[in-house]
C-alpha cells in the first residue's frame, strides 16, 4: 500500500505501530513527586517539570506495564532537568543540588528566587493587556479557550473575540451570554482569513499590549504574567512569544506533529531575547523566535509593521507564514523579541492524519510564501537571503532526521514530501492572495503608510 493510500485508509485511526495515548502530567520539583503507573488507557506519560512554577523541561516516560515509585520517577526526570536546575540555583546564589529524590528538591527561599522576583516586579506594574481570540464556527472550542483565559492569574486584561466569517450566530450568542467573563467583547470580521481576523481584533483592542490566541488553545494560568514579564525586559521589546506544548496526545497524528517539530521545535525552556544583530539571522527565523500560537505585540510596533499580511495565513492560498513575517519585521524594525517559556500555552493539535497532512503542507507553502512577502516589502533583503542559501540543504536534511518509530517511516516520509511540495507553491500562492488582501491593513487602522510601511523599519538594513 502506498503512503498516500495508507494515510487515507487510516485517517482518524491508530496507524502508528505500537502507538498508545499519552497521559499529560505536571510536577513541581520543590514538592513530593508522584508515583506513576500504566492504566487501561495510558501506557506512556509526558511529564512537564516546573521549578517554583517555571516550566524547565519535559520527559516522555514509557510506563509499559510497570509501576514507578516517586524515587524512580525522580531518577528518570533528573537527567532532563539537571542543567536547567543548576542554572537557576547558581543565579540565586545557591549551591547546586546533587540530585533529585522522590521528596523533591529542598525548597529554596522564594523571596530570593530570580524568576519569582522578576514575575513579582512585572505584576507590580502589570500593564493592561488585550487578549484577542480569533475563531470560526467552533463555539465549543471557543468556550473551552475562554474558560482558561477567565482563569488567568493576572489583574488587568480584556478579551476581544473575533468571529471570522461566521456561518451562524453561535459564537455571538456565546460571547454575549457572558461565557467569557465581564470584560469579553464580540467583534465580527466578515471576510475569512486569520490575518484579517487578527487585524480586526487589534483594531478593536484598547490596550497598548495585544496578545493573540486561537480557539484551539489553552493558556496556562500564568500565561499573561509571562507575557508581562517579557515586555518588562526592556522598552525596546516589540514582541513576546512563549512556549507551546501539546494539550493532549490522544492520537498518532497529534504525536507525529510533535515528532515533526510541533510548535516549539528548537526553542527549549530557557528565556531568550533576540535582536536583528544576533548571530541568528532575522531572515531565517526557524525555529528560535517563536510561533503564532503564542505571541503578543506592542500596539505601536504592530502598527509600524503594518499589521498582519492578509495575503498570508490560514484562509489564504498561502495557508501560513503571517506570524513568521510579523516576527521578522519586528526585528528588522530595530525592536527585540523576548521568548518567555513561562508564558506557557497548550495547543490542541489536529487529531486526524488527513488534518495533519493539510497542516504540514500549509506550513511548507507558508514558508516560501513568507519569503515572497518579505521580498515584496523589503527587496533590499535579497542579498542577505542569497547568503542564506547554503543553509537550505541543512534545513531539508533536518526534516529527514526526525525520530521514526517502527511502522511509521513511510508515513513520516510522505508527510515530509507533502510539506516540501508545498514549499514549491508558496510564492505563487502568495501572489494569488495579494489581490484580495491589498489595502486591508490600512482599513483595519494598523498600517502607518500602506503595505510597505514607513518609519523606523525603513531605517535598518537587513
Amino acid at each position: 500500500m502506498t503512503a498516500a493510500r495508507t494515510l487515507q485508509a487510516t485517517a482518524g485511526q491508530a496507524a502508528w505501530t505500537g502507538f498508545a495515548p499519552v497521559r499529560m502530567i505536571e510536577i513541581e520539583l520543590t514538592e513530593p513527586l508522584p508515583a506513576l503507573q500504566a492504566d487501561g488507557r495510558y501506557r506512556r506519560a509526558l511529564v512537564l517539570a516546573r521549578l517554583h512554577g517555571e516550566p524547565i523541561g519535559a520527559k516522555l516516560i514509557d510506563l509499559a506495564d510497570q509501576s514507578f515509585g516517586s524515587d524512580e520517577v525522580a531518577a528518570l526526570i533528573w537527567p532532563m532537568v539537571r542543567h536547567e536546575v543548576a542554572i537557576r540555583f547558581t543565579a540565586a546564589g545557591l549551591a547546586q543540588p546533587a540530585g533529585l529524590s522522590g521528596s523533591g528538591l529542598a525548597k529554596p527561599d522564594a523571596a530570593g528566587w530570580p524568576f519569582l522576583l522578576h514575575r513579582s516586579q512585572a505584576l507590580r506594574t502589570a500593564p493592561f493587556i488585550s487578549v484577542v481570540i480569533c475563531t470560526r464556527n467552533r463555539p465549543q472550542q471557543l468556550a473551552n479557550c475562554l474558560s482558561f483565559v477567565a482563569a488567568q492569574d493576572y489583574p488587568s486584561f480584556e478579551v476581544v473575540v473575533v468571529d471570522n466569517s461566521p456561518g451562524d450566530d453561535a459564537v455571538m450568542s456565546l460571547v454575549r451570554a457572558g461565557s467569557g467573563g465581564p470584560a469579553c467583547r464580540y467583534v465580527m470580521e466578515p471576510t475569512a482569513g486569520l490575518s484579517r481576523a487578527r487585524n480586526t481584533g487589534a483594531a478593536a483592542a484598547t490596550a497598548d499590549i495585544i496578545a493573540f490566541l486561537d480557539d484551539d488553545e489553552e493558556p496556562d494560568r500564568s500565561w499573561l504574567a509571562g507575557i508581562a514579564g517579557g515586555f518588562a525586559r526592556g522598552a525596546d521589546i516589540g514582541c513576546v512569544t512563549g512556549l507551546v506544548v501539546p494539550a493532549r496526545l490522544e492520537t498518532e497524528a497529534q504525536e507525529l506533529f510533535e515528532v515533526l517539530g510541533g510548535h516549539s521545535k528548537g526553542r527549549g525552556y530557557a528565556a531568550a531575547v533576540f535582536s536583528r544583530h544576533d548571530r541568528q539571522s532575522p531572515l531565517y527565523p526557524l525555529p528560535p523566535f517563536g510561533a503564532g500560537a503564542n505571541m503578543a505585540f506592542r500596539r505601536d510596533v504592530l502598527r509600524r509593521i503594518g499589521g498582519f499580511d492578509v495575503a498570508l495565513g490560514a484562509g489564504t492560498p498561502a495557508m501560513a507564514g503571517e506570524d513568521t513575517l510579523a516576527l521578522t519585521l519586528v526585528l528588522l524594525a530595530g525592536y527585540r523579541i523576548a521568548y518567555e517559556p513561562s508564558a506557557l500555552m497548550r495547543h490542541d493539535h489536529r487529531p486526524d492524519l488527513s488534518g495533519l497532512e493539510r497542516q504540514l503542507r500549509g506550513y511548507g507553502t507558508g514558508l516560501t510564501a513568507y519569503y515572497a512577502a518579505l521580498l515584496r516589502r523589503r527587496l533590499r533583503t535579497l542579498p542577505a537571503l542569497i547568503r542564506l542559501l547554503p543553509a537550505v540543504p541543512g534545513y531539508l536534511r533536518s526534516a529527514r532526521s526526525v525520530a521514526r518509530e517502527e511502522g511509521t517511516a513511510e508515513l513520516v516520509s510522505y508527510l515530509i514530501r507533502r510539506q516540501r511540495r508545498g514549499m514549491l507553491t508558496g510564492p505563487l500562492a502568495y501572489c494569488r492572495g495579494l489581490g484580495a488582501g491589498q489595502g486591508r491593513q490600512a482599513e483595519a487602522g494598523l498600517s502607518p503608510g500602506g503595505q510597505r510601511g514607513t518609519g523606523r523599519e525603513e531605517e535598518d538594513e537587513a
